[in-house]
């Protein structure tokens, strides 16, 4: 099973567009699946290693769509009484919108509108996220949107994704035909599970990117997650 990507045709969510009921349905659609699929568990285990009580913390999330993972770490950071300040990237502006609105008691949150593989901060980061996001891309992008993860991040960098797979293309397409039937939802879902990498082609990928000393591993629901504990200069 090969993958399948043609940069001229992207996922509906991520066509310019307004804020419609549509739009919102969708990325509500998309944080129920990441907090019910496993990627808000993925996210929390790394979060529990890299924050600890008393800790402030710098962070990006980059291609971060309505905000959940952000307001996932402040949530956490506030349980263990660390401090955190977040920022939220995102090139779609509809979707930032909706991010904001959501995160209205939300102050360590701030969402920029920006191209993550242009975007320069004035100072790196403690940590970088990056969560299904990366099959959103072309092999050669994805490749820059690794090496940026790692020019962001002075201590850690974790990178997200859904795994390809016969058994999540199966799974997903159940989902968008049996309890995520909005058309949105259904059409972008199996888009994605046609985008995403193998294990291998993420490995492969990695390599080209130039990452030293990186860990990766499946989890569970066809996730898999690349991560760096120690950022070489």
């Amino acid at each position: 099973m090969k993958r399948c990507f043609d940069p001229a045709t992207p996922e509906l969510m991520d066509r310019p567009q307004p804020i419609s009921a549509e739009l919102e349905r969708d990325l509500q659609n998309l944080r129920q699946l990441n907090r019910y699929f496993g990627s808000h568990r993925l996210v929390l285990h790394f979060l529990r290693r890299w924050i600890k009580p008393g800790d402030h913390a710098r962070i990006v999330d980059l291609a971060t769509g309505s905000g959940d993972i952000p307001r996932l770490i402040v949530d956490y950071a506030q349980e263990i009484a660390a401090k955190v300040e977040v920022d939220a990237l995102d090139r779609q502006s509809a979707t930032l919108e909706i991010a904001r609105k959501l995160s209205g008691n939300y102050p360590e949150i701030s969402y920029i509108d920006a191209n993550i593989l242009e975007w320069q901060p004035a100072e790196p980061y403690d940590i970088a996220l990056c969560s299904l996001a990366l099959h959103h891309f072309s092999d050669e992008d994805a490749v820059r949107l690794l090496r940026r993860c790692c020019e962001l991040s002075q201590k850690f960098v974790l990178v997200s994704d859904l795994r390809r797979g016969l058994l999540a293309t199966i799974g997903v397409y159940l989902l968008t035909a049996l309890i995520f039937r909005e058309p949105m939802t259904r059409h972008d879902g199996r888009v994605s599970a046609a985008r995403a990498f193998s294990f291998a082609e993420l490995d492969d990928l990695v390599g080209r990117a130039s990452w030293q000393n990186f860990q990766h591993k499946k989890f569970h629901f066809a996730r898999q997650a690349i991560w760096l504990e120690e950022i070489d200069d």
